[in-house]
């Protein structure tokens, strides 16, 4: 007989932690898609009966607070759960994403009573609307984003319901395609309440509910003890998006952070009303921005569950960006999703300089082409998602090409593209001088040149094509991005960041991705690394000599003697930068 203990505590936890982690591991596996078995934008998890987290996969960030909101109202609107039943949703407004991210839940029921839910999200490859995959920036309401899903049952007590599979098919464009994820989704569900049932088996009801206290109880003395260690004060950070999608103007993004005590609150009071483009962030995006950045500051390798949050308090007045009213458009809520994490390691830069990273491409660049096969003569698409620079650590360089903080999401790799779409990958590399100087450097972006081999519909949502990832503490800003139409002929056209077009056969998209800002003065860095940036292409000799004041001989030897005389004359003609001198 198994007692709740400390130790019994933790065993269970990782056992639960498994059973999420092999669930993802399990969905990617049977995933159809190439968002799915490749780029993984997708999570799963297991929650209490509540909808409380108790545990989720390391996989996408983005998705860390929609389950527990959505569950909590599947208890309100489906109230006659039974064993075998898989309820799904993909509603904004009621906990949800974006429409394209559909969440599937299985009760867990053991001697009659429930005890859990197990859980997972995936990235669609169309949910119907007005564009094709759906992706589109600029769109103004939800109605023309796609079929929206409120919590119903889509399996009764183990079967599948056709008429909801029907309705939903109907819907979308491409139906063999999203219903063999759906089933996926919904053969991951079924494998996980049989794993938790094996879990509550071998450690008994009363031991496992005793513990999953014990667990969340756990997580909120480690926040707790976090937040008393930081000083009481009022911190405040702001970021800023291109556009909507609809105008030119920026929006804004303000995070106003008040500790006190072993408690943190955080606002958005300074931001931006919400937007007539699509890039309003629902409520459960809002809360995950600002949890996941919380996590990354005190130990992104603590437990994660619901009582880890009990210490914050996160608010936002309704018909803020952060807080959009319906039926405010939120396909692109990614791009507020991240400025939200961008200004609030900004405001927490001036609490906890050593934990804190430099601003990153801070964007989610999504594209979407939808098209027919020229060889099947059967309509495709094929969603990419790429990554730009990450922003400078206190004691490391930036990684290059990453994802954005809150997707950690994989690339498609070219010759999975090449095999299954009409495409052909030309260039897929690293762009030199992307990332921020700095005593560490801002990482790299990437830049991926694709050719079409037919006409396609190109949805996409992306940003920072006019505001720089920024640089902390002397650290110099990444560069900006940019999408290019035919680069290098004479229909050569920068396009903008969000929106849909037409593109022909023969057409070259290149995607150039945003870098990252750089941390302390890049007259601090090792000359000797700069050296190793220019050899590696990462770094130009002129950015070397303007950014650095490193000088490299003819051979790009090092040249210590000329090196030091150029950065003491920088420092001397830039007194106001340099104090002290």
């Amino acid at each position: 007989m198994y007692k709740a203990d400390p130790v019994t505590m933790q065993v269970i936890r990782y056992g639960l932690e498994a059973i999420a982690y092999d669930m993802g591991y399990n969905l990617m596996r049977m995933g159809r898609t190439t968002i799915v078995k490749e780029i993984m934008d997708i999570n799963c998890a297991v929650l209490d009966a509540s909808g409380g987290i108790l545990s989720q996969a390391n996989l996408s960030p983005f998705m860390l607070f929609s389950m527990p909101l959505t569950a909590a109202n599947i208890l309100k609107m489906v109230p006659d759960l039974e064993e075998g039943d898989i309820i799904i949703s993909n509603d904004p407004y009621l906990g949800g994403q974006h429409l394209l991210d559909v969440q599937f839940f299985s009760p867990v029921f053991v001697q009659g009573q429930l005890i859990a839910f197990v859980s997972n999200i995936a990235h669609q490859l169309d949910m119907g609307g007005a564009v094709p995959g759906g992706v589109a920036g600029g769109l103004t309401e939800i109605f023309q984003e796609g079929l929206r899903i409120p919590p119903i049952k889509l399996y009764r007590r183990g079967k599948e319901d056709p008429q909801i599979i029907n309705l939903i098919s109907r819907n979308i464009r491409i139906p063999e395609k999203t219903l063999e994820d759906f089933r996926a989704q919904a053969a991951t569900t079924t494998w996980g309440v049989s794993r938790v049932k094996d879990l509550v088996s071998t450690y008994g009801l009363g031991t496992f509910m005793a513990c999953k206290e014990m667990l969340l109880d756990y997580g909120e003395e480690i926040v707790r003890r976090a937040i008393q260690n930081l000083p009481d004060g009022d911190y405040t950070g702001e970021d800023f998006l291109d556009d909507d999608g609809q105008t030119h103007e920026p929006l804004k993004v303000q995070v106003n952070v008040r500790i006190r005590g072993d408690e943190m609150s955080v606002d958005f009071e300074g931001s931006s009303p919400q937007a007539r483009g699509n890039v309003n962030c629902p409520w459960a995006c809002t809360q995950g921005a600002v949890f996941y950045t919380i996590v990354g500051i005190v130990d992104p390798y603590m437990v994660i569950n619901s009582g880890t949050f009990r210490p914050i308090h996160v608010d936002s007045r309704e018909g803020l960006i952060t807080r959009p009213m319906a039926p405010a458009g939120v396909t692109a809520r990614s791009q507020t999703m991240t400025k939200i994490t961008e200004a609030m390691l900004k405001a927490m830069s001036y609490v906890v300089p050593d934990r804190v990273v430099a601003g990153s491409h801070g964007q989610a660049c999504t594209c979407s082409f939808v098209g027919i096969h020229p060889e099947t003569g059967k309509p495709f698409g094929y969603v990419e998602i790429q990554g730009g620079g990450a922003g400078a650590r206190p004691r490391k360089d930036g990684p290059d090409g990453q994802d954005l903080h809150l997707g950690r999401f994989m690339n498609t790799p070219v010759e999975a593209a090449e095999m299954e779409y009409p495409v052909m990958i030309e260039r897929y590399e690293l762009i030199p001088d992307s990332g921020g100087a700095g005593k560490f450097r801002g990482g790299l972006a990437l830049r991926r040149d694709i050719r079409f081999l037919t006409d396609v519909t190109w949805a996409r949502y992306s940003d920072r094509q006019k505001f720089q990832p920024q640089g902390l503490f002397r650290g110099k800003p990444g560069s900006v991005g940019r999408l290019i139409l035919n680069p290098g002929t004479e229909r050569e056209q920068q396009q903008r960041s969000k929106g849909v077009d037409q593109l022909k056969k023969g057409d070259v998209l290149s995607i150039r991705l945003p870098g990252s800002g750089g941390y302390g003065s890049p007259l601090e860095r090792d000359p000797k690394l700069v050296q190793w940036d220019v050899l590696n292409g990462k770094v130009s000799l002129k950015s070397a000599c303007e950014d650095y004041g490193v000088v490299l001989n003819d051979d790009l030897s090092l040249n210590e003697g000329a090196t030091r005389s150029l950065r003491e004359k920088i420092k001397t003609d830039h007194r106001e930068t340099y104090p002290g001198t």
